[in-house]
């Protein structure tokens, strides 16, 4: 390639389309605190991911910290290794231990069956993640998660947008937790969100993004400050202008890379999930060594040497690193799918400006060795 092929380029609108939402800032003098594009933004995000109610915030990570804290989750908490580390680390800055389970292979979810034999009387959540905007078997967990009395919280960070049955994937579990970081379908620059179901539950989850205030002299709850502030708010509100287009042209990626590589000996593909509507947040693959007849990071690195540049989403696993390798759930033998998928995996580039010759060039180079 004669320019760098990132795995990701966020997306934005022209400059002229947020120009006069920065005059609104500027003229009204309103930065933070819940200003008037804030609360425009959560209320067209409602209506747009049909939603009950959402509450938004500074980034991803803050509204996973908070949603525990707003459920006030304890003692131990059922996870996959098979994520970003933020995840697993909302649990640890709350003091929760995460008790990882095995993936399934079809989507790389967390694998309910496998999961129900470590609930234990110390277990008092759970908190799977929908992997690359592939929907969790929802209802499967539901279940387990009513018979055992056990909260369920999503970490949605890839889902944004995506239906499952004609079901927004954020009004399941007890809350759903969403980024808007820049590498995300859509973003406002930094950002995230949680989506609640009830009235109470949301004034709560506001409380707490705003250091407990109640009120001008009244602290309720022990809060952090993780507000969104009007910059992201505003660049939001433009960017869902352009949702609907951007994932058209997502999909005409996506549908080219598949095409391209279905036949490829040894490169292996994830399944369209089925009765869902997709945001092709991403597009993995994973490398059979054995069939392929070259490592996983071998193909990753000659990749790079002709400036494309794929991510090993997600390797290694976070029962890896050392803050988590000492937990007993982070043994190997009880991660063997997760371990395969993180050793083969490559997510290949994939945002909307990616023009379908260099997909279909970035194929070439994977097919031809």
């Amino acid at each position: 390639m004669d320019k760098p092929i990132y795995v990701t380029q966020p997306s934005l609108p022209e400059l002229e389309e947020f120009i006069p939402y920065l005059q609104q800032i500027w003229d009204n003098k309103i930065l933070t605190n819940n200003g008037p594009l804030h609360q425009q933004l959560e209320n067209e995000l409602a209506l747009f991911l049909n939603v009950p109610y959402i509450s938004l915030f500074a980034n991803g990570t803050l509204a996973l910290v908070t949603a525990l804290q707003a459920l006030n989750i304890t003692g131990e908490v059922i996870t996959t290794p098979y994520s970003f580390v933020a995840t697993t680390h909302s649990l640890w800055w709350n003091n929760i231990k995460p008790v990882f389970v095995d993936i399934e292979p079809e989507f790389g979810n967390l694998d309910p069956e496998k999961m129900e034999a470590a609930i234990t009387t110390k277990t008092t959540a759970i908190m799977p993640v929908h992997v690359y905007g592939n929907p969790c078997k929802v209802n499967r967990l539901k279940e387990i998660a009513d018979y055992y009395g056990l909260k369920l919280i999503y970490d949605a960070a890839h889902c944004f947008g995506v239906k499952h049955q004609g079901i927004g994937i954020c009004n399941y579990g007890d809350l759903s937790i969403l980024s808007f970081h820049a590498t995300k379908v859509f973003n406002t620059m930094e950002g995230g969100a949680i989506i609640s179901h009830d009235k109470e539950t949301k004034r709560h989850i506001d409380y707490l993004k705003n250091f407990g205030f109640a009120g001008e002299t009244t602290i309720i709850a022990t809060g952090i400050n993780s507000k969104m502030n009007e910059m992201q708010a505003a660049l939001g509100l433009v960017q869902l202008k352009h949702y609907d287009e951007n994932i058209a042209k997502r999909k005409r990626i996506a549908v080219t890379y598949r095409n391209q590589l279905k036949n490829a000996r040894g490169i292996f593909l994830l399944p369209e999930a089925q009765d869902t509507e997709s945001n092709y947040a991403y597009f993995p693959i994973f490398v059979d060594e054995k069939e392929y007849r070259m490592s996983r990071d071998a193909l990753y690195e000659k990749l790079k040497q002709n400036n494309i540049f794929g991510r090993r989403y997600f390797y290694p696993l976070i029962s890896e690193f050392s803050m988590y390798s000492s937990l007993e759930s982070s043994s190997p033998d009880n991660l063997t799918v997760a371990q395969k998928m993180a050793n083969e995996v490559i997510c290949l580039p994939m945002y909307p400006d990616l023009d379908l010759k260099t997909v279909e060039n970035i194929c070439s180079f994977i097919q031809y060795k």
